[in-house]
């Protein structure tokens, strides 16, 4: 039953969805313990600097090589040569063996090159660090690039289990890198100083593979050394991963840029701006990921069979289902973004000023949620119409408007951190306008009509959200004691759950149709759970 249930395959984008979306919660939920643990023992000082500068090298290298090929390349191909090679598979299993020996070798000889070159690489993306900040920073990137390596095997094995739908053991293998991450600050850390923090990442990256290797084994692959870089098949993944991944590649540098212009700024800037990114990215995973991941095989098949009907009503749905979840969160982390900050980051080290720089910065970021999640759902939609220049000429434009306004924002105007994160909210709203402009010129509608009716409700519940969130943070205040971590939790829980609360009724008072639909979801859930047979030895059959 539980080999069932762990492999059982998802057959809807709204089953996928939320097989994702409980995942990333979990992983995110961890995340945060991650980053609270991280901030307890150093705080947003020069370790963390370091930190969190060093993974640009490898994060590149994972990005360009791994990511571009696996949503543009490699599913697909592997998709169709699965679905033809007969009972045993055997095609489908030699295209594994051969991609991963090939990216194995590819991998790790660019690896050790810019292990080598790490001290010259350096400088380029933290031109402010120098002395022992610097040293620290090689040394993490040096240790930190062994990381694409097992993270590429592990992203082609998950690619693999998407594309056999088995998105739950694929969705475990983040918290598993959480995992690894933490247990390097707590357990590796004492035992080697400093270096413990990246030798953490490298086991987060190898928990990252082991978790998904049971399933890919019982899915009836065997290993071959077959290493055939002229293979057709190979070849293909090859030629439609280039326009993705030169587009990743503009994305991955745009942060390369503004860390560079942070690590100019006050000490601690760079951290600051990561702690605030990671905790807007929160909502990004649980919403913005789980419904775009899902929604890809649906838009694919309807655009294959040229059903733009279809395709349009599908992407109005998941649009404003999006909008649905991550309106109130956006609400959610504005109004509540200093209790947020000091509940999760508030310990050790990160003092009451590395609190209100790191909440302000939150709060830029909260204003660009929609937009985010939006442009993973539009970019998609591209994709599935084997279109990926379209996106890659949005996304330099993106880049490009990010990085003038950073520096707009930090050098004429005189804004800090903060500056980064307003900057990068007017360029993700630019960017998702122009997928929508692009996508409704090639679709002649995107249902705007019933888009913006549901906006403009979601509007109004939101803003009574916020108010009511407002309200009770200063009636909840004299409460409890604000100067403790339950205080300051109870303060937080209580109004974000009245504001949801608020949003819930405004909603269904407004006759939102998204609020209606979700309610209903949840009954149907709970009588069919209430009506399940005492044997459930079958669970995952289905």
């Amino acid at each position: 039953m539980i080999y069932k249930f762990l492999n059982n395959q998802s057959k809807t984008i709204t089953g996928a969805a939320i097989i994702l979306g409980a995942a990333s919660l979990a992983s995110r939920l961890l995340g945060l313990i991650r980053d609270r643990v991280l901030a307890h023992y150093f705080g947003a000082g020069p370790v963390m600097d370091s930190y969190y500068a060093a993974f640009k090298i490898p994060d590149l290298l994972y990005t360009l090589s791994i990511i571009g090929a696996l949503s543009a390349g490699f599913i697909p191909i592997f998709t169709k040569i699965y679905l033809q090679s007969g009972e045993d598979k055997k095609e489908a299993w030699k295209l594994i063996s051969n991609t991963i020996n090939i990216l194995a070798v590819a991998l790790a000889a660019i690896s050790f090159i810019l292990i080598f070159v790490a001290p010259w690489l350096v400088p380029l993306i933290a031109p402010g660090f120098d002395g022992e900040k610097k040293e620290m920073t090689i040394i993490f990137t040096r240790i930190m690039l062994l990381s694409p390596i097992l993270l590429g095997l592990s992203a082609v094995v998950g690619g693999v289990l998407q594309s056999l739908k088995n998105f739950f053991i694929y969705s475990l293998s983040p918290i598993f890198y959480n995992v690894g991450i933490i247990i390097g600050a707590v357990a590796l850390v004492p035992l080697f100083g400093y270096k413990g923090l990246a030798m953490g990442v490298i086991l987060g990256a190898f928990l990252h593979l082991l978790i998904q290797l049971p399933s890919l084994w019982r899915a009836g692959f065997r290993y071959s050394p077959i290493f055939n870089w002229r293979d057709q098949n190979f070849l293909m993944i090859i030629r439609l991963m280039i326009p993705r991944t030169l587009g990743l590649a503009a994305l991955q540098l745009n942060m390369v840029f503004i860390t560079a212009i942070a690590s100019t700024l006050s000490a601690g800037a760079v951290t600051i701006f990561n702690y605030a990114y990671n905790l807007q990215s929160f909502s990004l995973g649980v919403v913005g990921v789980s419904f775009a991941v899902a929604a890809l095989p649906t838009l694919s098949a309807l655009a294959a069979e040229k059903n733009w009907p279809g395709m349009i009503k599908d992407i109005s749905s998941v649009a404003r289902q999006i909008l649905f979840f991550i309106i109130p969160m956006s609400v959610i982390f504005l109004m509540l973004r200093a209790q947020i900050v000091r509940v999760i980051l508030g310990s050790g080290e990160f003092d009451w000023d590395a609190t209100v720089r790191t909440a302000d910065t939150l709060a830029f970021f909260s204003l660009s949620l929609f937009a985010q999640c939006l442009s993973m759902l539009l970019a998609r939609a591209f994709y599935a119409m084997e279109d990926t220049k379209t996106p890659l000429k949005i996304g330099v434009v993106t880049v490009i408007v990010n990085i003038a306004l950073s520096l707009y924002f930090t050098r004429s105007m005189g804004f800090g951190v903060e500056g980064l994160a307003l900057a990068f909210t007017l360029a993700w709203i630019l960017n998702t306008a122009l997928f929508w402009i692009a996508l409704r010129f090639r679709l002649g509608s995107l249902d705007e009509e019933n888009v913006l009716r549901a906006v403009y409700k979601m509007s109004v519940a939101a803003l009574l959200m916020g108010l009511a969130i407002q309200g009770l943070k200063y009636v909840i205040a004299p409460i409890v004691n604000m100067e403790t971590f339950l205080g300051i939790f109870a303060q937080g829980a209580l109004a974000g759950l009245g504001g949801l609360a608020v949003y819930a009724i405004a909603g269904l008072a407004l006759r939102s149709h998204e609020m209606c639909v979700f309610i209903e979801t949840i009954k149907k859930r709970l009588v069919r759970r209430a009506n399940l047979p005492r044997d459930v030895s079958g669970i995952g059959e289905v």
